[in-house]
C-alpha cells in the first residue's frame, strides 16, 4: 500500500516537471504523463500558445504521444497523472482514449470537468469508465499555478 503512495507521488512530480516546462515558456503550467506497466511512456505539458492552438492541452498531446508509442488509440491499460483537473476536451479524450485511470493533483473550479464544474467520468453513461484519484501533490499542484498567475498580474 505504500508502495503505491510513492510510486503515485513520483510520477506526479514527472508531470509536475512536465508543468515547469510549460511555466518555463509562459505557457499555463500544467503537465501530464502516461503510466503503462510501471514505466511512463508519455510526457507532456501546456503548449496552446506557443502552437497557436487550442487542442495543445498536456492531455491530449500525452494521448498522442502514448498511441503513437502502443501504435494503438486503445491505451485501457494505462494511468495518466496530470497537475490540474481536465477540461471538458481532454476528459472526454481521455474517456475515448479508453486510459484505465486519471489521478489528478489541483482542482480548477472554471474549467474541471471530472468533479469541480461538473463530472464526465462519472455523471454521464458513457461505453467507458475512467477511474479518479484526486488531490495527488495537490500543494504542489496548486502552488505552481498560483505562483504563475501571480506572476502574470504582475507583468500586466
Amino acid at each position: 500500500m505504500k508502495e503505491d503512495i510513492v510510486n503515485k507521488e513520483v510520477y506526479m512530480k514527472q508531470a509536475l516537471k512536465e508543468a515547469k516546462k510549460a511555466e518555463k515558456i509562459l505557457e499555463v503550467p500544467v503537465g501530464a504523463v502516461i503510466v503503462k506497466d510501471n514505466k511512463i511512456i508519455a510526457r507532456a505539458y501546456n503548449q496552446k500558445e506557443t502552437k497557436c492552438d487550442a487542442t495543445k492541452h498536456a492531455e491530449i498531446i500525452a494521448i498522442q504521444k502514448a498511441s503513437k508509442k502502443l501504435n494503438s488509440w486503445r491505451l485501457t491499460n494505462c494511468e495518466m497523472y496530470i497537475t490540474l483537473e481536465p477540461c471538458s476536451m481532454c476528459a472526454g479524450a481521455i474517456i475515448q482514449s479508453r486510459i484505465k485511470k486519471v489521478y489528478i493533483g489541483a482542482m480548477d473550479e472554471k474549467t474541471g470537468s471530472c468533479g469541480s464544474v461538473f463530472n464526465l467520468f462519472e455523471d454521464y453513461k458513457f461505453n467507458h469508465h475512467v477511474e479518479v484519484e484526486y488531490n495527488v501533490c495537490k500543494s504542489e499542484c496548486e502552488k505552481i499555478l498560483k505562483d504563475f498567475f501571480k506572476e502574470l498580474r504582475k507583468s500586466k
